[in-house]
């Protein structure tokens, strides 16, 4: 079976659970699964804690890959962000979950229009992996009660395990959470049993932009894919952790620092040469041994999103192609 087969039936297992622990219809726009947790339940972040009072039923997702666990969970967000290479903010991933429901773009994660949101009538708004502010986030929770990024943690730099079961107690449905982050692991877990050369290799994501070269963390979507994989981060980017943003910026002259058995180069597309723009990466490691892979778009995507629902699609796609650079 398939790692996307197997993420579908990750889902679907969640879905089966609401369904035999109750059904309920709704009037409005959204599509839930029965809660099974009680409330009121009171979430504590950065900013507080928060007080969820009941049932959600419309809730805005203002992190970027927060409404893929929304999703995941058997809930279309009513109004939800995302990255700016997907024109709903979703990705390929979350169609299935979307289906023909009506979708509602918020540009913006940072500086959100309030009144947007507050037209879409929320009962709960998720920015777990948003990057607002205090002053913001007051002002969103005149609006709904607003769940805001765990404390100890950069904006968009919130693991996975933790918005996933933070979003999910926020709906009432820990264990559910609990189970998709466990089937999430597992997945990851037989990837790197199948791939043992992966073991004791550095590995590093880099994106390039105005003439600098972003080296990310592992407390980010992309460095956490490769470290989930059993690859180290390099200590050069480890190093330059100042533990309030989620990448380290090298000049174009220091690209040594970026040195690693296998280099993830994030482009518009697959196409993009990033050595033919820095002659210098053909010296590194991965350069030397042609293990520079450029993803797709969707990959990028995948492995920026960081979700239950992206991981699966991350692991078919681009895993054999990171095993194929390092034969």
């Amino acid at each position: 079976m398939s790692s996307m087969r197997i993420g579908a039936a990750i889902v679907g297992a969640v879905l089966l659970a609401g369904v035999l622990t109750g059904c309920s219809s709704s009037e409005s726009e959204t599509t839930s699964t029965v809660p099974t947790g009680e409330f009121p339940v009171t979430i504590e972040h950065v900013f507080g804690s928060t007080e969820v009072p009941s049932t959600p039923e419309r809730i805005v997702t203002l992190g970027v890959s927060d409404a893929d666990v929304v999703l995941a969970l058997g809930q279309v967000p009513v109004g939800n962000s995302g990255f700016a290479f997907y024109e709903t903010g979703l990705g390929p991933w979350a169609q299935e979950q979307v289906g023909d429901a009506e979708l509602t773009r918020i540009e913006s994660d940072s500086e959100p229009n309030l009144e947007q949101i507050a037209e879409l009538a929320p009962d709960l708004i998720l920015g777990l992996n948003a990057g607002f502010d205090e002053a913001t986030y007051n002002k969103l929770s005149e609006i709904a009660p607003t769940v805001a990024r765990p404390v100890g943690t950069a904006a968009y730099a919130v693991p996975r395990a933790a918005a996933t079961e933070t979003i999910a107690t926020a709906m009432g449905m820990k264990d559910e959470g609990v189970r998709l982050n466990e089937e999430t692991d597992a997945l990851l877990a037989d990837t790197v049993a199948a791939h043992p050369e992966f073991a004791g290799k550095t590995g590093v994501a880099v994106m390039s932009y105005s003439g600098v070269y972003a080296g990310f963390l592992p407390g980010d979507g992309r460095g956490q894919f490769l470290t989930s994989l059993g690859f180290a981060t390099p200590q050069p980017v480890l190093d330059g952790d100042t533990g309030d943003t989620f990448y380290v910026e090298f000049s174009a002259e220091n690209t040594n620092m970026l040195d690693a058995d296998v280099m993830l180069v994030l482009g518009p597309d697959e196409n993009f040469d990033i050595v033919a723009e820095n002659r210098a990466f053909a010296n590194t490691t991965a350069g030397r041994n042609g293990a520079i892979v450029p993803a797709t778009l969707d990959q990028r995507g995948a492995i920026t999103y960081n979700s239950v629902l992206s991981i699966p699609y991350a692991i078919d796609t681009l895993v054999p192609r990171i095993a194929d650079a390092l034969r």
